[in-house]
């Protein structure tokens, strides 16, 4: 049994208080009332006096009271300095400005959690359990429900053909099915990558579609194996066939449906329905052409040739020499390399080897230009995609293939551009006009595809790592407001780089001058929370963009500035918990974007996530006071610039390559460097004709 618990713990070693005790002085006999002077005081009384350290009073205590002490002692330090870090970060949270918050002006109640979302002209597309749901854009309303399927649609695309919208869904299985939405009805065109054979099925890994929908590119995965699946889209008969639906009847050939149930309209019965739309099931559209397969590029291997010549001998033609393909190695070389590189890297070779993932391709569809011009003899009219630019994981080149060709024909790339180091992210700007490849090491390169040359090369900060690319509309800021110029801006760009340590960076180019960078919002180290996890540009907003952090919250960011300009937020039962994974969608042509309002808690499984309840948040940037002046009026005439060089006018060409010479003769500075430089290339002329004389 132990013994009492001395009552100096109490007050415990290294605790504030005892910090400020002092040393004290301890008689040994007994008190007694001293003298009131000080005279006559003894001087043999210091004797009896022995002087005691208050902080080792408590070394003379057995165990385990001393260890008992010190933890308890520790105890209260450390959670002395948790009080004041948090106290400190409460005073800063109270003194920092917090900017306006604005509620949705809209919301849609669903019965269970959409998975994706696409707006297009009036429309919203959400897609979840079972198919997808379409949504006038201006009231909320649900319109048409298509639930033809056995699984969930895991993501989907809306594309503006003009009158006609196509809608392609892809579910959980990675089917894609393309649907054809012209005057309120629905039409199944095809599954694009759907088997009988459930073992030989394919899943889409990505998708897009080019603009106007001219051409529809599908990244697919299956038996070991990626492949890039490239098809022209026969737009023009499709609009025939909906518009006169006897010529698209087929009774005696009945295509087969998998996995679809027997179409069926909605009715007003279960929907709130402002627009009679329904499922032709019946009516069969024209299918899609497949004109391209493409292939990730081969790993280099040895080959027997024994030299040069004998390689171009073997060799069909040259297409593609010096463009980084069609390299030729010898074997011995080859090993030789390889042992070269083992015997560098020893250590970080001897442990297990995981397998090497499959590549993956980014691609675009490239409008005519002066980089993708196209042979005379091939006639393509304005504003369609002709040129397909992709680029695999892991590797240096994006190249660009032909899209006028057959699936017969010989599949290689009519353009090969390298880069130093592998291309990790890269983003095409809406117009086709601009392209931007980041490569590993943190350098970005930005390419005028308009005007047929590059605008720059620069290198982020050290340390950051390119995540995500988003390009803004060009703007200029016109007394103290971001504006947009009217009219046809040329060799001028500006994109938002996210970064991997989630700071962001603002990349400007303009023309010869070069491209420039400067820090939006700073790497957070004190609020980790605060992340950025997700960008959206805002077409509507000029200079604008919708930053979404990880603790949920959703701010629009002025890049002039740069600073907050407000921010937006569901009601608070729909407050995310936790790492947030945004779900939205920003329209391009109207001041729109919609937001997935999620609950605090993450639902344990699938089956359980797809009977929540959600709802959709709309929110309008007109109905809000600080932005109803800045989405409205954000357009500027050419006069009203104060920078000229800024907007370029559309010139004749005669009078542009007039304007260029003029411009190249006024570098001369005088006659007598004209007379020089015509001298020393006499003077080298000579000294080659006698360079050639001697052999």
């Amino acid at each position: 049994m132990f013994p009492e618990l001395p009552s100096v713990l109490s007050a415990p070693m290294g605790s504030r208080t005892q910090k400020m005790r002092l040393p004290m002085f301890t008689q040994k006999g007994l008190l007694e009332v001293p003298s009131p002077t000080e005279k006559d005081w003894s001087q043999d009384d210091d004797e009896d006096y022995v002087f005691r350290d208050p902080d080792r009073e408590r070394d003379s205590l057995p165990q385990p009271y001393r260890m008992i002490n010190k933890l308890v002692t520790l105890l209260f330090d450390r959670a002395w300095e948790v009080i004041e870090e948090r106290d400190t970060l409460r005073q800063a949270e109270l003194s920092r400005t917090q900017p306006t918050t604005y509620p949705p002006v809209m919301e849609s109640k669903l019965n269970q959690m959409p998975n994706c979302m696409a707006i297009c002209q009036d429309y919203v597309f959400i897609g979840g359990a079972k198919g997808f749901s379409i949504y006038n854009l201006y009231n909320a309303k649900r319109i048409y429900v298509w639930d033809k399927l056995k699984v969930d649609v895991t993501s989907i695309w809306a594309t503006d053909l003009g009158s006609e919208i196509l809608v392609a869904p892809v579910d959980e299985m990675g089917i894609v099915r393309l649907l054809y939405f012209y005057k309120g009805g629905l039409f199944l065109i095809k599954a694009i990558n759907e088997v009988d054979d459930t073992s030989k099925q394919t899943t889409c890994v990505k998708m897009e579609v080019s603009q106007g929908g001219d051409f529809a590119a599908l990244l697919l995965q299956g038996a070991g194996d990626i492949w890039l699946d490239v098809y022209k889209l026969p737009k023009e008969s499709w609009l025939k066939e909906v518009e006169h639906p006897q010529l698209a009847l087929n009774p005696k050939k009945k295509g087969r449906q998998p996995q679809l149930n027997t179409p069926e309209p909605m009715t007003s019965d279960n929907l709130e329905m402002d627009t009679n739309i329904c499922f032709k099931g019946d009516i069969k559209l024209s299918l899609p052409v497949h004109i391209l397969k493409i292939k990730p590029p081969k790993p280099v291997t040895g080959t027997t040739f024994k030299s040069p010549l004998e390689v171009f001998a073997k060799i069909e033609d040259c297409y593609g020499l010096g463009s980084g393909q069609n390299h030729f190695i010898k074997d011995s070389q080859w090993e030789q390399h390889t042992a070269i590189f083992k015997a560098t890297y020893k250590k970080y070779l001897d442990g297990e080897w995981e397998e090497e993932p499959l590549s993956t391709a980014t691609f675009y569809f490239l409008l005519p230009s002066c980089i993708t011009a196209m042979p005379m003899e091939v006639k393509s009219p304005s504003g369609v995609a002709c040129v397909l630019g992709i680029h695999w994981t892991r590797h240096h080149n994006f190249l660009l293939y032909s899209l006028n060709r057959t699936l017969k024909d010989r599949v290689d790339p009519e353009g090969v551009w390298p880069c130093a180091a592998p291309i990790a992210v890269s983003q095409l700007s809406s117009c086709s006009s601009y392209l931007v490849l980041a490569c590993e090491d943190g350098v970005l390169t930005l390419w005028d595809l308009a005007e047929g040359f590059p605008l720059g090369v620069i290198a982020l900060p050290e340390g950051c790592f390119c995540q995500s690319i988003h390009f803004l509309k060009y703007f200029v800021v016109h007394k103290g407001q971001n504006m947009y110029p009217e009219g046809p801006v040329k060799s001028h760009t500006m994109c938002v780089v996210l970064c991997t340590d989630a700071s962001l960076h603002l990349v400007a180019a303009k023309g010869s001058q070069g491209p420039t960078s400067r820090v939006l919002v700073e790497r957070p180290v004190k609020h980790p929370d605060e992340a950025i996890c997700a960008v959206a540009p805002v077409p509507a907003l000029p200079g604008m963009v919708l930053v979404f952090s990880r603790n949920g919250s959703v701010q629009l960011l002025d890049v002039a500035k740069p600073q907050v300009v407000c921010a937006f937020a569901p009601p608070g039962t729909h407050h995310p918990a936790g790492h947030w994974t945004p779900v939205f969608v920003v329209s391009l042509q109207q001041p729109y974007f919609l937001l997935r309002g999620d609950p605090p808690g993450e639902p344990e499984s699938t089956d359980s996530a797809s009977d929540v309840q959600s709802s959709v948040f709309y929110f309008h940037f007109d109905a809000y006071p600080l932005l109803e002046n800045t989405s409205r009026n954000c357009t500027i005439p050419h006069t009203d610039v104060t920078d000229g060089t800024v907007l370029a006018q559309v010139v004749p060409l005669e009078k542009r390559c007039e304007s260029f010479l003029q411009r190249r003769f006024q570098k001369l500075e005088n006659k007598e460097n004209e007379q020089e430089h015509r001298s020393r290339l006499r003077r080298y002329s000579l000294l080659l004709q006698r360079e050639n004389a001697k052999k």
